[in-house]
């Protein structure tokens, strides 16, 4: 009884076992998690001028590790390309009008913009010592309620 006889369908790739069998996961891998990424590694481990600029805010901010300056990188980065996308979108879209002041009213709740700067291009500018600012540790420091960062 050869494969032949029975057959077993076009001869595969070594490879690519029940690859026609699920459709599904050719196509990617749906993932039942219930949350997101939070961070982000960076590409290049040991850049000198990145992990110099992580110790200098670390310090500046009395973060506990590198990994809360990767969340905040991570958000950022996040939040500014959404503000991207939809400056690409025509001013009078419907899409850019609801979602950009959605964004808009976020960062001011957040504290990250004043409602003077209610422009998507504000939203580019953000920079990660301006989230820092708005940590309570930073506030109760600059405050005067704690001797140093780390006390706070």
């Amino acid at each position: 009884f050869g494969s032949s006889l029975l057959g077993s369908g076009p001869p595969r790739e070594p490879g690519s076992r029940h690859a026609d069998k699920n459709p599904s996961a050719a196509m990617g891998k749906k993932s039942y998690q219930n949350y997101g990424k939070t961070f982000r590694k960076p590409k290049r481990p040991f850049e000198k001028e990145r992990l110099d600029s992580e110790m200098k805010i670390i310090g500046e901010y009395g973060l506990k590790n590198k990994r809360e300056v990767w969340r905040v990188n991570y958000a950022l980065a996040k939040i500014r390309t959404a503000a991207r996308t939809l400056l690409t979108l025509d001013e009078k879209s419907e899409q850019r009008m609801f979602q950009g002041d959605a964004l808009l009213r976020r960062m001011i709740r957040l504290g990250l913009l004043l409602e003077s700067e209610k422009k998507l291009d504000y939203v580019l500018g953000l920079t990660t010592a301006k989230i820092m600012e708005r940590r309570l540790q930073t506030k109760v420091f600059k405050l005067g309620l704690a001797k140093s960062i780390h006390h706070a």
